[in-house]
């Protein structure tokens, strides 16, 4: 008997029969079956973003966004082929780049999507002349410190103060290469919000933008979520 007849409609990812639900897009469905599609902006408690691309799949040959695209019935799709794997790590480097990354010294080391993912795709370098940007750290809060340096304008931050939290703390201003995240505050300091650190907003960042005082390195290097097992192997699942 046929799978689909069994078990529901299913596509392929790289070859492997995968079974989905109706309205789940493609990295909702890989997730589930515990097949990794590398992403960043894409957290499995909010809606898509598609920001990053480093979802990018194949679809029939074509390029699309996984964590949009919608699943559908004998779809067959790309997802870990040499020349998609090239785009990714080149995304990567450009990330890294236009924002501070200095992995060693960086609270987030370890606990970092950004560079488990450079890890995963194979990075060995920026290749680009770095931006080394100027942005302002927010140490206002008593608990909670704000490195702008770091920020990949994922936006799940901002999703989840909206979303979740119900604050609104955080948004994105500027446009083309002056885009940044802002704090939604007369004088545009966290200490002038509502935040607190049992916020969604708090624990969803990716890389090292916000994080609690007074835990730093809390957890030893080595000890990490990324040191324990490669972020290829958490099945997709989102931020630690």
């Amino acid at each position: 008997m046929r799978y689909e007849a069994e078990s529901g409609p299913t596509f392929t990812l790289d070859g492997e029969e995968l079974p989905f639900h109706p309205g789940d897009t493609l990295l909702q469905a890989a997730t589930r079956a515990g097949r990794y599609i590398p992403h960043l902006c894409w957290h499995p408690d909010f809606a898509a973003h598609g920001s990053c691309r480093i979802c990018t799949v194949k679809v029939g040959g074509r390029a699309g966004a996984a964590c949009t695209v919608r699943a559908a019935a004998g779809l067959e799709v790309e997802s870990h082929t040499e020349e998609l794997n090239e785009q990714r790590k080149t995304l990567l480097q450009m990330l890294f780049v236009e924002g501070n990354h200095f992995c060693p010294s960086c609270e987030k080391s370890g606990n970092c999507r950004l560079q488990a993912t450079a890890y995963d795709v194979g990075m060995e370098g920026p290749h680009f002349e770095e931006f080394y940007p100027d942005r302002p750290v927010d140490a206002s809060h008593p608990d909670i410190l704000l490195d702008f340096n770091r920020c990949i304008l994922c936006e799940l931050c901002v999703r989840a103060s909206r979303d979740v939290d119900g604050k609104d703390v955080f948004a994105i201003g500027g446009h083309g290469i002056g885009t940044h995240l802002l704090v939604n505050s007369e004088s545009g300091k966290l200490a002038d919000t509502a935040m607190t650190l049992s916020d969604r907003a708090a624990s969803v960042c990716p890389v090292g933008v916000i994080l609690p005082k007074r835990r730093g390195f809390a957890v030893p290097i080595g000890q990490r979520v990324y040191d324990l097992k490669p972020v290829s192997e958490e099945g997709g699942e989102g931020a630690p």
